[in-house]
Parts: structure tokens; C-alpha cells; sequence
């Protein structure tokens, strides 16, 4: 009866920590085709939003009837010269996961010191599903 109890404890103490003995995971569907976006194409509406929140690290989105925007940004950077690329994007059963990496600058553009502000704006077919940013 005792040792019954004790298993009892342990279990509820895990359940209630939040582990779990059984552990979901995550199955890539397929990776999604994107388009880049330019700065001359992104509506106006996205490009304001966007200059509001330049100044520091953002991740947001944006959509409209036909499309999903997934918005990436790094701060202001102390020179220019910076790239993003994008590691991941693909999508699960139940969301779409982005990874990606600020490029610092190469050789020839280590003499820029005006401050920059890296973003990228990447456009897929809207899914109705919640973007992961890892």
C-alpha cells in the first residue's frame, strides 16, 4: 500500500512540474516556397509598420486575403553591410516554423559606419497557421 502511494506522489509531482512521459514530436510536412521581399514591393501599410519598429529586435506578421508576411528583424545595427538568411521554413500539422541568422558584413563592407537596420519580409501562401519563430 505504501509503494502504491509513493508511485502515486512521484507521477503527480511530474504531471504537476509539467513533464510528461510521453513527448510530442514535431513532423515536418514539407518545407514552404517563399518569395523575398524587396523594399519597393512590400505595401505600404506593412513598410510603415515595419519603420515603427526598426529600432530594436522584432518577429511579427502580417497577411492578406491571399498571403502570409513573416516579419524578421534584427535592431540597429552599428554599421551596414548585414544579411539575413533564412535557415528554415516549413510546416507541420499544426504550425509553421522559421529560423533564421543575421550575416554580419563581409570584407568590403567593413568600412560602412553608417548604423543599419536588417529586416526581411518573407512572403508564403497563407495557411492559417500560427507562425513558430525559433
Amino acid at each position: 500500500m505504501k509503494k502504491s502511494f509513493l508511485l502515486f506522489v512521484v507521477v503527480l509531482m511530474l504531471t504537476l512540474s509539467g513533464c510528461s512521459m510521453v513527448s510530442r514530436e514535431r513532423v515536418k510536412l514539407k518545407d514552404l516556397e517563399m518569395t523575398i521581399l524587396s523594399e519597393e514591393v512590400i505595401a505600404q501599410e506593412l513598410m510603415t509598420i515595419l519603420d515603427e519598429k526598426k529600432e530594436k529586435a522584432f518577429q511579427f506578421t502580417y497577411t492578406d486575403k491571399e498571403y502570409l508576411y513573416i516579419c524578421i528583424g534584427y535592431g540597429k545595427q552599428d554599421t551596414g553591410g548585414y544579411s539575413i538568411a533564412v535557415d528554415e521554413l516549413y510546416q507541420t500539422e499544426d504550425a509553421i516554423y522559421i529560423s533564421t541568422s543575421l550575416l554580419g558584413p563581409g570584407e568590403t563592407e567593413k568600412g560602412a559606419t553608417a548604423p543599419s537596420y536588417p529586416y526581411i519580409v518573407v512572403r508564403v501562401e497563407n495557411l492559417k497557421l500560427p507562425v513558430i519563430f525559433e
